[in-house]
């Protein structure tokens, strides 16, 4: 039997101490030590058997295993995964309990298997009837889908070296053990050492490896912070309660960019895709409401229509509430203070609430301009027509700054019917083409505000 010690892990980033300490020294989160009992000795028994010991070879002869990507036949899936599944690739996929990451997996084994290749599903919370009674629902039936309920982790490299699947799927790594380590399932040392495993065994036998990630109360990944550094691809599956729509965001990709994003409607039959996201999200929008206003948001490639909505009423309150949905609260607080200082709007006495309509999150500051019109609007009791968008950085004198990607903004706003947008006047001098759209361009907010109310 190994000899046993005791130490202490950091259940946020997976530092160790062989003392307890109310303050990780590491990462700062406070309480996050635990004991756990951890063996003298690791060893990469099972993982390394069969595998000879890797050798340098020359930079020119390495192949270029990411060229040859193996789509799925999930558009929206492979556009987040940079265009597919890259062979020997290990990807981990977070999100919230039935967001739908089992489902989108088992549509994705699906899709590897209609091209004879063989993918093996590994569940270490159901049973492989469970399995099988959710991919019947589905209407999943590849004939190269291998099943098996199994948690030790030896076990699963094992049933993979006699299947050499082209895909391993785990679901979820928090459930899997080695008995090289004590503790149990989920502990910190458990999960690092079988993720660890997994991804060498997936990079030794060309094995791509899709590990499903349990996620805090904070919704971040479960476990050591390191989870995420072993993988070379961090999805993650967002979605309102109650909502049917499903957003898959890249958080990490080496093969790829962090920036798209896959939008899928979750139906009976599983996971649909959502070809037209912009027409989906402004399905829903009337043009006779004060504080609107559709912003053309960039998402890696994918430029996309969101309503953003604004509410300013008057406050009782000694200190005005600044509530946000889908946009960042510091960037709104400080918008509301440009909209004080350089165009004369009180909103020292008013709550001002902001929405992102659809679940969707904007993070670029091109989304400022619109944020302001749409408190502007509801400040004023204006309607924007419904016709107009808008885009652009404000800066804290209130000028209007460039923003990037701009023909691909007014290219979506003209496709869905839009006559007006407001733009930079910077990003309006350098257009290459001809738009069917009113353009407005200003320099300055209070040209913004100035114009925003009138039609094309």
């Amino acid at each position: 039997m190994a000899k046993v010690k005791i130490e202490y892990a950091c259940t946020a980033c997976g530092f160790t101490s062989p003392k307890w300490l109310g303050k990780c020294p590491d990462c700062g989160q406070w309480g996050s030590l635990v004991e756990e009992v951890a063996a003298a000795e690791t060893k990469y028994r099972v993982a390394s058997e069969g595998f000879p010991a890797s050798k340098p070879i020359p930079l020119a002869d390495a192949s270029e295993s990411a060229s040859e990507r193996a789509l799925c036949g999930i558009a929206e899936f492979d556009r987040v995964m940079g265009g597919g599944v890259v062979p020997s690739s290990a990807t981990l996929i977070g999100g919230d309990p039935g967001i739908g990451k089992s489902t989108v997996l088992l549509q994705v084994a699906e899709g590897l298997a209609r091209e004879e290749r063989k993918v093996l599903y590994v569940s270490g919370e159901e049973s492989e009837a469970q399995v099988k009674l959710r991919a019947s629902r589905l209407g999943v039936s590849g004939p190269g889908i291998y099943l098996m309920s199994e948690t030790s982790v030896e076990r699963v490299i094992a049933a993979a070296s006699g299947l050499s699947p082209f895909a391993l799927i785990v679901d979820s790594i928090q459930t899997m053990f080695t008995s090289d380590l004590p503790g149990a399932p989920g502990a910190v040392g458990q999960v690092r050492e079988c993720a660890g495993r997994l991804v060498f065994y997936g990079k030794k036998a060309g094995v791509s490896v899709f590990l499903v990630g349990h996620v805090t109360k904070e919704g971040t990944i479960a476990g050591p912070r390191v989870l995420e550094h072993l993988v070379d691809t961090v999805l993650y599956f967002e979605g309102e309660k109650g909502h049917p729509f499903r957003i898959l965001k890249a958080v990490k990709n080496r093969f790829g960019s962090t920036n798209e994003i896959g939008v899928f409607e979750m139906r009976a039959t599983g996971l649909a895709e959502v070809a037209d996201p912009s027409g989906l999200f402004l399905s829903d929008r009337s043009g006779e409401t004060s504080g609107t206003i559709v912003f053309p948001a960039v998402e890696g490639t994918r430029p996309l229509l969101v309503e953003v909505q604004a509410l300013a009423s008057q406050s009782f309150l000694a200190m005005p509430r600044r509530t946000t949905l889908g946009a960042d609260t510091n960037r709104v607080v400080l918008l509301c203070a440009i909209l004080e200082k350089k165009a004369g709007l009180s909103l020292y006495n008013q709550d001002v609430f902001v929405n992102v309509a659809g679940g969707i999150r904007i993070d670029e500051t091109a989304a400022d301009l619109p944020l302001l019109c749409a408190v502007a609007g509801s400040y004023k009791d204006q309607v924007i027509p419904s016709g107009t968008a808008a885009f652009g950085e404000v800066g804290l004198g209130g000028e209007v700054r460039t923003v990037p990607m701009a023909e691909s903004r007014l290219n979506e706003a003209a496709k869905l019917g839009f006559t007006r947008v407001i733009l930079p006047a910077s990003n309006a001098e350098r257009l290459a083409s001809k738009f069917p759209l009113a353009l407005v361009p200003v320099h300055h907010v209070r040209e913004a505000l100035a114009l925003m109310g009138k039609g094309g």
